[in-house]
């Protein structure tokens, strides 16, 4: 049986992208697998008084199953009433890549899908989009589609080198599918290690430095779609202070940079609307579980490194919303 997004309290993203648009922020998209990223997620929001897109991946609805995802979705709505300030929350599949994906997700209460055709041909691209778009307007549900691909590895999504998304294509694609909004390939990539070494230039203090961002492209995009809402994938900061941490405890992250947080604000200032962060995420977790384990050999109990990390995760969270996307206070 169907289950309606609206009935696990839940919204579209459709009235947030215009207020953000509008207010020149971005909505923070991030993903989780398990409770304590979920509750770090909610409070970070809450505290921060933020709207806030929870994105499951096709991997992460294998690990957690999809009935048990639906029902943390309608926990999370209660959840935030108890926090204290209710917070508008869209529930999101990432990168869906097939039809039946998107549609089965649609009825078990997802009230956005994405749907990432771009490793198919722009007509197949389209085609596929548009199947998609039908049938999740049916329910009132956004769609985000994808033109253009990203480089890296993260869950289920791999791409040994990125490809710009072109200018002259998007208001085809838009026009002819009919999607809500769009992810571009603007120099973004997936995972903690996003750019080899010899793309980058140090700085005076011999830190890598990425490449910066392609707002050519976005600004040649902005101009063919006025006002529509953008989408950037594999958004993470890699903060290097957690890079270092799990190093000190015995972790092997090697050359892991990612994009520099100024270049994100810039774009949340523009078209783009939605950012996704998982990496980040990742990083703040694992730098918290390994120093309570080098610390603490003797414990065992999950409650006692899950807990610090899900604090860590928090942390970074809150530090996200208000600094970088300014996604704090509009909720």
């Amino acid at each position: 049986m169907a289950v309606s997004y609206k009935d696990l309290g839940l919204v579209n993203s459709r009235e947030l992208f215009r207020k953000a648009i509008e207010g020149k922020y971005a909505i923070p998209a991030y993903n989780f697998n398990n409770l304590e990223q979920m509750q770090a997620i909610l409070q970070a929001c809450v505290e921060t008084k933020s709207p806030v897109i929870l994105q499951v991946s096709s991997g992460a609805r294998k690990y957690a199953n999809a009935t048990l995802l639906r029902n943390m979705a309608r926990g999370a709505v209660e959840y935030v009433k108890e926090l204290g300030y209710e917070i508008p929350i869209v529930l999101h599949l990432d990168h869906g890549d097939t039809f039946e994906l998107c549609k089965d997700c649609i009825d078990n209460g997802f009230s956005s899908v994405m749907i990432d055709g771009s490793h198919h041909s722009f007509e197949d691209n389209i085609e596929l989009t548009k199947k998609v778009v039908e049938y999740a307007h049916k329910h009132d549900v956004t769609v985000e589609g994808e033109l253009g691909v990203l480089a890296g590895i993260e869950d289920d999504v791999v791409a040994a080198q990125s490809t710009y998304t072109k200018p002259e294509d998007v208001e085809e694609f838009v026009n002819k599918t009919g999607v809500d909004s769009l992810a571009i390939s603007i120099g973004t990539s997936h995972g903690a290690n996003k750019f080899k070494p010899e793309q980058c230039t140090r700085d005076e203090n011999g830190i890598l430095v990425p490449p910066p961002l392609r707002f050519d492209i976005l600004e040649q995009i902005e101009k063919r779609i006025p006002g529509f809402p953008i989408v950037l994938h594999g958004s993470s900061s890699v903060p290097q202070q957690y890079v270092a941490t799990i190093n000190k405890y015995g972790g092997a992250l090697k050359d892991a940079i990612g994009i520099p947080e100024d270049q994100l604000r810039k774009a949340a200032t523009l078209s783009v609307c939605k950012i996704n962060i998982d990496s980040d995420g990742r990083l703040a977790m694992t730098a918290a579980i390994r120093e309570t384990f080098a610390k603490q050999p003797a414990e065992f109990d999950p409650r006692k490194y899950l807990g610090p990390a899900r604090d860590e995760l928090k942390k970074l969270y809150m530090h996200k919303n208000i600094n970088v996307l300014s996604s704090a206070g509009k909720a």
